[in-house]
């Protein structure tokens, strides 16, 4: 097992692309701790994951990400209870489409908030428990538009590129402290949210895909398996492209 008596924190690992990288963790040996918005919904993936691996360390907790001292204060934690803190996937955030002429600075603020302030207070949360180790390893949730960027919805795109920018900057950073810091970047991946999304509309998007289909989460979970695992101990700063060659 890859994660064999490692300890991971997921942000966002309560649906989607985060509680598939928890499971493939799970399935790898890690102790896992799960984050989400909300007490009932992390509970509700907790309990899942208990079901199907009873012998594994899992637990969530629901600290606001966008509030450093929360978030100091539940990773703390985690610290004392097990002792270390290996791997961080920073994979909490949001997405949206509005059109510019409609942007507001509240919206704005909104995404920059989760997706850029909230990434940092988690990797500065655990920068000194991983320096003190002497490892670690923190990969961030990217995105496709941070590459091709989308048509509306300035946001999401300008926070995904920080994201990357914050991902490079870190990797050089921390290196000399033995941690590895790298992003993902997922293409359009079928979730539970895009299997919502009409047929007619996802086909043209395919198209424009060469291999031919959407991503699933498990090729999202496996690429973060990769990188958090001694198999990519000498990457670093790597945005980490895993979208089928998708264009736009």
């Amino acid at each position: 097992m890859r994660l064999k008596n490692k300890v991971a924190i997921v942000t966002g690992g309560s649906r989607g692309i985060g509680f598939e990288t928890v499971r493939t963790f799970l399935r790898e040996g890690a102790a896992v701790i799960l984050t989400g918005s909300r007490e009932e919904t992390v509970q509700k993936a907790v309990n899942a994951l208990q079901a199907e691996f009873p012998h594994s360390k899992i637990e969530g907790i629901w600290p606001n990400l966008g509030n450093f001292s929360e978030v100091k204060t539940a990773f703390d934690r985690v610290l004392e209870n097990y002792g270390r803190i290996d791997i961080l996937v920073n994979n909490a955030g949001i997405s949206e489409s509005t059109p510019f002429e409609n942007y507001t600075e509240e919206l704005f603020d909104k995404v920059m908030e989760l997706n850029v302030k909230g990434l940092y207070n988690c990797a500065r949360a655990v920068t000194d428990a991983m320096t003190a180790q002497g490892s670690g390893v923190i990969l961030n949730t990217s995105s496709m538009v941070s590459i091709y960027a989308q048509s509306a919805g300035m946001a999401y795109p300008t926070s995904k590129f920080a994201v990357n920018g914050m991902t490079r900057a870190l990797a050089r950073e921390l290196g000399p402290k033995g941690i590895r810091v790298n992003a993902v970047a997922p293409g359009i991946t079928e979730t539970d949210m895009m299997k919502a999304v009409p047929k007619e509309v996802i086909a043209p998007l395919i198209a424009r895909i060469p291999l031919g289909r959407l991503g699933q989460p498990e090729d999202i979970a496996n690429a973060f398996l990769f990188l958090a695992s001694d198999e990519a101990s000498y990457i670093s700063g790597v945005v980490l492209q895993v979208d089928g060659l998708a264009t736009t």
